[in-house]
């Protein structure tokens, strides 16, 4: 029989009954009762950090979580990893994703639990946590911090970070002082918790909640709302009951649970980092997720839910519309109803009860989309052999079928340095291109894809044109921007290869992405451009570059990835 509670998992003293009489021993130092230590032992993830904003209402969850999991006759034990900031890391959060994962999956393994709860909510630490705890597959729930209240500027409503990224293009072009700017600044973010749109973060909650890893309910529940702590003591208690279900993350994460993600996502118009780190979850089961079948999805899911940056709304609106019970309820037709869920319930079961309120502003009813193909679409060619993102829903479909000139900018550096240049020879007819910022390459896969607008275009009021790239943008960015192109340049991809004045032809309608350039061109340009990868000597950053996978494997590492 497995071992429980404290005498799970002992330290090797060669002697197991020693290891146990110690480890009871120093527990007692703490001050812990016969009593309490006889309970199951209930983990939870200690995320708050002084450089995580998102995550200031963690020690009160915590709080909140120990409150249920006592009342529940458990036994809360709390401890740190790795947390994620998204705008405090450099060069990049994905970077560390993976090392969150290890850090998560490794603690959780090592240390005496029968269940644990996950709180985390900054973009890059839900999915940490759901590959973590996919890997060492005890019973396991999420608990997400919430998103943020929005805040005010002049009359209008903010909210981190689609509308910054909408004024800082007005200040970009003239239209808006630096004074403007700076009390924007100030009232973008004003309470804790994770963007207040529908960015990487609230996609991430929302992918958790549909793959039956948190309780129902509990994905968009603002930070600052006192349901957000219920949820917290309602997920306390119910840890121990998962646990007795022997409900582990291997039994919810499926290939039919991922399926039915993937609906959410595109019903979401969701964040393209979305799809990376879903990949990266599922591939922890060994469940590959196929980007021809992510358009295969896409031309069959409707977008039916109104929130920045591909609407008008926040996810404070989405929360007091239903949620995502109202989401799931109309897309019910389309879901494999039958996955189980950490409660035991099967998805079906949950969404059987009596229906709430729902706000068709912000939730539309299935027949009556905001848009009748899904957010996301997966584009191939010989610029993309192995796929690349648009998020369809945030672009311009004036820029969907086209064809366009390069110019080519060789890095970030090479970006930053010419593209406010007035010299640049630009047009908004023109096709921006970003090589050099791939997993491999040194800049790790930044969320820089939302390549600006060039500032003399951006003066002349140009608000959009196509921009391609191997790395990522932030799930709160818009335009007509594709991104994870696979292979990356810095592995020899072919979007390492683009020239100042090639011709580039994007099609959404054929989902074609190519290069206008003769075969045996590109060969020439080939054996004259050796891949750059990046070459750390030491550390975590070695480890990184030698063992990375491709965006089109979630970026994950290879030697964490099941059937790899």
């Amino acid at each position: 029989m497995t071992d429980k509670g404290l005498a799970h998992g002992l330290t090797n003293y060669g002697d197991r009954d020693f290891s146990l009489y110690l480890r009871r021993s120093f527990a007692k130092s703490m001050g812990y009762s016969e009593a309490m230590l006889a309970r199951p032992i209930v983990g939870v993830v200690n995320t708050a950090s002084g450089f995580n904003n998102c995550h200031r209402g963690v020690p009160e969850l915590l709080e909140a979580v120990k409150r249920g999991v006592l009342a529940a006759g458990g036994l809360p034990i709390d401890f740190p990893t790795i947390s994620l900031g998204e705008v405090f890391l450099n060069p990049t959060s994905l970077m560390f994703r993976n090392l969150m994962s290890m850090d998560t999956e490794e603690m959780i393994r090592a240390q005496p639990m029968d269940a644990v709860v996950l709180i985390g909510g900054c973009d890059k630490t839900v999915p940490a946590q759901l590959m973590g705890a996919a890997s060492a597959d005890l019973p396991a729930i999420q608990l997400l911090v919430g998103p943020m209240m929005t805040g005010r500027y002049r009359g209008e409503r903010l909210g981190a970070c689609t509308d910054c990224r909408r004024f800082w293009a007005e200040y970009r072009g003239g239209r808006l002082e630096k004074g403007e700017i700076g009390e924007v600044e100030g009232n973008l973010a004003t309470t804790m918790g994770t963007c207040a749109v529908m960015g990487t973060a609230s996609t991430m909650a929302c992918i958790a909640e549909t793959l039956g890893l948190t309780l129902p309910g509990t994905a968009a529940i603002p930070a600052v709302h006192a349901d957000r702590l219920r949820a917290a003591e309602a997920t306390g208690r119910q840890a121990l009951e998962t646990a007795r279900l022997g409900l582990t993350p291997s039994k919810l994460i499926s290939e039919r649970s991922v399926e039915n993600a993937l609906r959410v996502l595109l019903a979401l118009g969701g964040s393209t980092n979305g799809i990376l780190h879903l990949t990266a979850i599922a591939g922890r089961r060994g469940i590959r997720v196929s980007l021809q079948r992510l358009n295969e999805l896409s031309d069959t899911t409707p977008v039916l839910v109104n929130l920045k940056p591909t609407g008008d709304n926040y996810m404070e609106d989405f929360h007091a519309a239903g949620a995502m019970g109202a989401l799931l309820r109309e897309l019910a037709p389309l879901l494999h109803l039958d996955c189980p869920t950490v409660t035991g319930e099967t998805l079906g079961q949950r969404l059987a009860g009596d229906a709430t309120y729902v706000d068709r502003e912000i939730i539309r009813p299935f027949d009556e989309p905001f848009e009748a193909m899904g957010g996301l679409v997966a584009l191939y060619g010989n610029l993309a052999p192995d796929g690349a993102i648009l998020k369809r829903s945030a672009a311009d479909p004036a820029l969907f079928e086209v064809e366009g000139r390069a110019v080519v900018f060789q890095s970030l550096e090479d970006l930053a340095a010419r593209i406010d240049d007035e010299d640049l020879d630009v047009t908004a007819k023109d096709i921006l291109v970003l090589q050099n910022a791939g997993p491999r390459s040194p800049a790790a896969m930044p969320e820089a894809g939302y390549l600006p607008i060039p500032r003399k275009l951006a003066r002349a009021g140009v608000k959009d044109m196509v921009r391609i790239s191997d790395c990522r943008m932030s799930g709160t960015a818009f335009g007509t921007i594709i991104l994870h192109v696979a292979p990356e340049a810095a592995v020899g991809g072919a979007i390492g290869l683009v020239r100042d004045g090639d011709r580039i032809r994007l099609s959404v309608r054929e989902r074609r992405l190519e290069l206008m350039v003769a075969d045996d061109e590109l060969a020439r340009r080939r054996a004259a451009t050796p891949p750059r990868p990046a070459t750390p000597d030491r550390g975590y950053a070695r480890l990184y570059a030698e063992h990375v996978l491709q965006a089109d494997r979630g970026a994950d590492f290879d030697f964490l990835t099941r059937g790899n």
